[in-house]
C-alpha cells in the first residue's frame, strides 16, 4: 500500500502527532517472527511504524502483545448459516481482519445472482472479505444444481472490486482429462486455488502444471508433505467435521510456514460463537506443538502473501491497521481487536435478502423411496471429523438396519426435476427419527437420514415448507432453523441462528446421534471427495466419478 502525502509523511517521520499510538506492548514482527518492545503509530487508518511517536490518543498497553488482523485463507461463508454481513459481525471479535471466501454453495444455488448478493454484502464490515470465484457451478457434469457458471459468466466479474482469483478448482478429473471448458476458466486469472483430495504422483503433477496453487483437502502428513514439496500452499483446514491440524501440525517450521495458512472451510455458527474462528486454529497449533510465533505468521503474512495482499499481514510502515491485543501468546485469547487503528465498534443486526427463491421441490411419495431388493449394498461410512467417506459393502435386507447404524439416506432434487436418489449410510448412530436439510454440498438439494420412512417424509416436508432449512423430527415433534436465504443462510441475526441450531443439536442428541450431525449430512452428496456418495440420481462413487448401482452385482 502506496501512502504519499505531507500529512502522513510527516506523521510517520514524527513531526506531527499520529492519530493513535499503542505504547508500552510486544508487538509481533512476522517478517522475523520475534517480538519487538516500541509503540505502534496509527494514522489515516494505516500504520505510520514502531518507534518514538506522539499520538492524539494514546492506548497504554502494558503486559499486552499486538498481533496483525488475522486472515482466514479459505473459507464457505454459507456454511456458517449467516448472511456475509453477520458472518463479519462475529468473527472480526475473534481477530480476524480478511477472509478469502468462495461463495460457491449460493453461486450452485442461484448463479451470478447469488455471487452479486455476497459482493453487495460487503461495505461497511470490520472484516474485508475478498472472494475467489466459484470455478466448479455445478459442481461435475452430473450434477444438477439452480446454475451453471461458464468461463464467460465467470470473465464478467474479473477486475470487480472484491474479486481476487479462480476459487478451488474441484474438477480434477476434468483437469487431469484436458476439459476444454476447464482450460478456458484457467485461463481467467493467475490466481488459482485448488481441491486435489489423494491426488498424488504424476497426476499431481498435471494438475500443478495446469495452474493450481493450493490445496485445503489434505488429511495425511504424506499427502500435504508431497504437495508442499511440488510447489502448492497448504492451507490447514480446521472446520466443524473437518479436524486437520493435529494431523498436519509437523508440517509447520521455520521453513515452510510461508507455504501453509489456516482456513476452516466449513464452520457452522455454534462453533463460530463459542470457541472462535482463526484464533480457535492457532490454539490448536499450539497445543499440538506448534510454537505461537509460526502459528501467528500463517495467520497473517504468510496468507497476506499467498494471495498478493501487501497492504496487510503484517505491522509495517504503510499497511492496513488491523490488529488485535492477546494477553499471552500461549493462550491466544483475543482482548481487543483495532479496525483502522480504532476499537472495534458494536454493528446492528441487518436482515434481509435479495435473492428470488429456487426452490421448486415436492415431498416425494412413501413408495418413491422405497428400496427394493437385498445383498450386498454399497453404504455410505461416515468418518469422524473428516469430510471424506469409507465404501463400504454390508449385505442388508429392505429398511433401516438400526442394530448395524445402518440408516436410508433419501436425497431429492430442489429444482423441480422430481428425481430423488435413495441409499444407505452407516455413522449416524440415531435410534429414532430423523432429520433433513437444504444444505447439501454442492447442488444443495434436499437430504434426509433417518429410522424410518415416515419420520424422513415428515423432515423432507418441513423443509419444503420453509423452502430451505433444517428439521429434526423426534416423537412426530418438529425443531426447525428456516434458512430462507437461498436455503443456505438466515437473515436472523446470529446470536438467534445459534441458539436455534443449539435446539436442533439438543434434539439430535436425544436421538442417540453423533455430533455435528448436520455438518456431516450437509457433505453426503459432495461428489468431488472420495469415496462414497449420494446425489438424485442414487449412489455415486468418486473413485470411479460415476454413478452405480445401491445392490453389487453377485
Amino acid at each position: 500500500m502506496t501512502v504519499f502525502s505531507r500529512d502522513i509523511i510527516d506523521a510517520s517521520r514524527g513531526i506531527t502527532p499520529a492519530d493513535a499510538v499503542f505504547t508500552n506492548a510486544k508487538i509481533f514482527n512476522p517478517f522475523t517472527c520475534i517480538w519487538e518492545q516500541g509503540t505502534l503509530a496509527v494514522k489515516d487508518g494505516i500504520v505510520l511504524g514502531i518507534g518514538d511517536y506522539t499520538g492524539k490518543k494514546e492506548y497504554d498497553l502494558t503486559g499486552k502483545f499486538i498481533i496483525p488482523g488475522l486472515i482466514d485463507a479459505h473459507v464457505h461463508i454459507e456454511s456458517s448459516l449467516l448472511t456475509p454481513r453477520e458472518y463479519a459481525r462475529l468473527v472480526a471479535q475473534h481477530g480476524t481482519s480478511t477472509v478469502i471466501a468462495d461463495p460457491h454453495e449460493i453461486a450452485n444455488v442461484a448463479g451470478a445472482a447469488g455471487i452479486e448478493f455476497m459482493l453487495s454484502q460487503r461495505a461497511g464490515l470490520p472484516v474485508d472479505i475478498q472472494y475467489m470465484l466459484p470455478s466448479c457451478v455445478p459442481a461435475t457434469p452430473m450434477d444438477v444444481g439452480g446454475a451453471v457458471l461458464d468461463d464467460r459468466d465467470l470473465a464478467r466479474f474479473k477486475g470487480r472490486d472484491g474479486i481476487l482469483g479462480l476459487g478451488e478448482m474441484m474438477n480434477f478429473p476434468g483437469v487431469l482429462g484436458a476439459d476444454a471448458a476447464i482450460g478456458k476458466k484457467l485461463d481467467i486469472f493467475s490466481l488459482m486455488d485448488g481441491h486435489a483430495p489423494g491426488v498424488s504422483g504424476n497426476d499431481l503433477n498435471a494438475y500443478i502444471l495446469a495452474g493450481l496453487q493450493s490445496d485445503h483437502e489434505c488429511t495425511t502428513r504424506n499427502e500435504a508433505e508431497e504437495k508442499l514439496k511440488k510447489g502448492m500452499y497448504i492451507y490447514i483446514r480446521e472446520g466443524s467435521t473437518e479436524h486437520n491440524i493435529e494431523e498436519l501440525v509437523q508440517l509447520i517450521t521455520p521453513l515452510t510456514v510461508s507455504r501453509c495458512c489456516f482456513a476452516t472451510d466449513d464452520c457452522h455458527v455454534d462453533l463460530l460463537m463459542e470457541d472462535g474462528h482463526i484464533d480457535r486454529c492457532i490454539r490448536k497449533a499450539i497445543a499440538c506443538g506448534v510454537k505461537p510465533e509460526l502459528a501467528i505468521c500463517m495467520a497473517t503474512l504468510s496468507a497476506a502473501e499467498r494471495f498478493g495482499l501487501t497492504d496487510r499481514g503484517a505491522l509495517s510502515p504503510g499497511r492496513r491497521a488491523d490488529f488485535c491485543v492477546i494477553d499471552d501468546p500461549w493462550k491466544f485469547i483475543v482482548c481487543e481487536v483495532f479496525v483502522a487503528g480504532k476499537a472495534l465498534a458494536g454493528m446492528q443486526p441487518k436482515g434481509g435478502c435479495s435473492l428470488q427463491s429456487t426452490f421448486r421441490c415436492s415431498v416425494p411419495y412413501a413408495e418413491a423411496i422405497q428400496i427394493r431388493g437385498k445383498g450386498t449394498a454399497r453404504v455410505i461410512g461416515i468418518m469422524n471429523h473428516q469430510i471424506l467417506t469409507e465404501s463400504l459393502q454390508i449385505p442388508v435386507a429392505d429398511g433401516a438396519l438400526l442394530k448395524n447404524d445402518i440408516l436410508k439416506v433419501v436425497v431429492c432434487n430442489r429444482y423441480g426435476t422430481g428425481a430423488c436418489g435413495i441409499g444407505w449410510v452407516r455413522g449416524f448412530r440415531f435410534t429414532s427419527g430423523a432429520i433433513a436439510s437444504s444444505v447439501t454440498h454442492d447442488a444443495h438439494n434436499v437430504i434426509a437420514v433417518g429410522t424410518s420412512d415416515e419420520a424422513i417424509l415428515r423432515a423432507i416436508g418441513a423443509v419444503v415448507r420453509m423452502q430451505g432449512g433444517m428439521t429434526a423430527v423426534l416423537a412426530g415433534v418438529e425443531t426447525s432453523l428456516p434458512l430462507d436465504c437461498g436455503g443456505l443462510m438466515s437473515t436472523l441475526p446470529y446470536p438467534e441462528v445459534a441458539a436455534r441450531l443449539s435446539k436442533l443439536n439438543a434434539v439430535t442428541n436425544k436421538m442417540g446421534g453423533i455430533d455435528d450431525p448436520f455438518m456431516y449430512l450437509s457433505f453426503l452428496s459432495l461428489t468431488v471427495i472420495p469415496s462414497l456418495r449420494i446425489t438424485e440420481r442414487g449412489v455415486f462413487d468418486v473413485r470411479e466419478f460415476r454413478d452405480v448401482p445401491l445392490f453389487i452385482d453377485t
